[in-house]
């Protein structure tokens, strides 16, 4: 009981907040005290009916009790006393457990200390270097982190923006082979913009650019016209969901005005992505072609990355597509974009594990690298990476590579058609992997690039393997 969902210590919690005692609540839910007791503490499971019965009683959202959400409060604790500032303390893994599910919100508390700590830390340093002559040191976690958090909380599914997208090309009649004209039109005709492609030179660095004052919206000649298109669609939501940018803007987890607007921005990518890639059609298309993103980009005129966003969206309940995971990083190693259906777990804090083929991609660019990966707790996913360029066009403009990496757990890795002639049975051919380093179990990895958390460095002067901090063998 102690691996599984501890609803238990959830169900305590919320008891003690209540202020009722064991023999109160017991009586509430028809149940009797020692009954209450056994759930409590784990040694019998809270059923469904119980459950609904906490929920009516309570007014509560029922997936405040995700297992799912423990996890990841857990992974973050866990990595942030996996910091070598705490040294060798003094609990377990499950007390760790007990904590986040009674404490939640003091457990974020201590990830969002932490996370500003990092931040104040590393803007100290600079400015002892004279690298700073800013602003004084910001608080609470970076807008970008916020934004993660929601779409990951809502498993990157947002029913009003595809109802939205469904709703506008009704409305707007939108022809799959023009879609260019289609959206121009809609915004003179309903919103009374006019939309005008302009040079390079005349954007100022910028590939969209709207004045409210004026009603117009410039586009960059540079853009491709799936780009545009896609840019086009992105205004439409500004202008057109404002009610709905703002409801789900509200969300607590978004706690300043930056991560408001920024969440604004992404939602309305989002959006863009449903009115180009339309939810049915691209599902049936993802499957016709077995989850071939290229082809998918050829078919409906958008990206690689375009469509690997898509691909984590299909979450229509019954009509589901596949769970992927998908990350973002560049050269450096930085993480911009994450996002895990598939319950693979992202570094909240530093650099992931370079033995993820994301990172492996760049020494292949623009081809896909595919990679059987297995965590530390056996748990298998089927991966695959590729390189993606950018840039703002000519001789002198700076080009920004990235790579795209995306998985399924490893039984849907037959339905991809980049499992074709991979030996998925082949126990030689699976990598390896763990989250970071000092939190990743596995002592014999000569990628080590920190000691683990919690184990004594043990250093040989006079044996040198491929990393200092993997134990020497004599």
């Amino acid at each position: 009981m102690s691996e599984g969902p501890r609803l238990g210590t959830k169900l305590r919690a919320l008891r003690r907040r209540e202020e009722l005692t064991q023999k109160e609540l017991a009586g509430r839910l028809e149940i009797s005290a020692s009954y209450l007791n056994l759930i409590e503490h784990n040694n019998r499971p809270l059923t469904a009916p119980l459950l609904i019965k906490l929920a009516q009683l309570f007014h509560l959202d029922i997936t405040s009790f995700a297992a799912d959400d423990d996890r990841r409060l857990v992974e973050d604790l866990l990595e942030v006393f996996g910091d070598p500032v705490f040294e060798d303390p003094d609990f377990t893994t499950r007390d760790l457990r007990d904590f986040a599910a009674m404490h939640p919100e003091m457990g974020r508390a201590v990830v969002k200390l932490y996370s500003t700590w990092l931040r104040s830390r590393g803007q100290i340093t600079e400015a002892d270097a004279g690298g700073s002559d800013g602003p004084g040191l910001a608080a609470g976690r970076l807008p970008s982190e916020e934004v993660s958090d929601l779409i990951q909380e809502r498993m990157n599914y947002f029913p009003e923006l595809e109802q939205a997208a469904e709703e506008l090309w009704g409305a707007a009649r939108l022809d799959p082979n023009d879609l260019f004209a289609g959206l121009v039109g809609w915004l003179q005709d309903h919103h009374a913009v006019q939309v005008e492609v302009r040079p390079v030179g005349s954007m100022h660095g910028s590939v969209r650019r709207y004045d409210p004052r004026r009603r117009t919206l410039l586009l960059s000649r540079v853009l491709a016209p799936r780009s545009m298109n896609f840019q086009l669609a992105h205004q439409l939501g500004l202008l057109g969901l404002e009610e709905v940018l703002d409801k789900l803007t509200t969300s607590p987890i978004l706690g300043s005005a930056g991560s408001r607007e920024l969440a604004r921005v992404a939602l309305a990518n989002y959006f863009a992505g449903a009115v180009l890639m339309p939810y049915q059609e691209f599902k049936e298309q993802a499957e016709a072609v077995r989850w071939d993103v290229e082809l998918l980009g050829h078919h409906f005129r958008t990206s690689f990355e375009q469509v690997c966003h898509r691909l984590t969206t299909l979450r229509r309940p019954g009509a589901e597509g596949l769970q992927w995971h998908m990350v973002r990083v560049d050269i450096a190693g930085n993480i911009s974009k994450h996002f895990s259906a598939t319950g693979i777990r992202f570094p909240r804090f530093g650099a992931g594990c370079p033995l993820w083929n994301v990172y492996t991609a760049f020494q292949h660019p623009d081809r896909i690298r595919v990679q059987l990966s297995q965590m530390p707790d056996d748990n298998r996913f089927f991966c695959f990476a590729r390189t993606i360029r950018r840039g703002a066009g000519g001789f002198k403009a700076a080009h920004t590579v990235h790579a795209i990496g995306m998985g399924v757990a490893m039984e849907h890795a037959d339905q991809l058609v980049y499992s074709e002639g991979v030996d998925l049975e082949r126990a030689a051919r699976v990598v390896p992997i763990g989250v970071t380093c000092r939190l990743c179990p596995r002592e014999q990895c000569d990628q080590r690039a920190f000691p683990q958390t919690g184990k004594p460095l043990q250093v040989d002067r006079n044996v040198r393997g491929n990393s200092p901090f993997v134990p020497t063998r004599r």
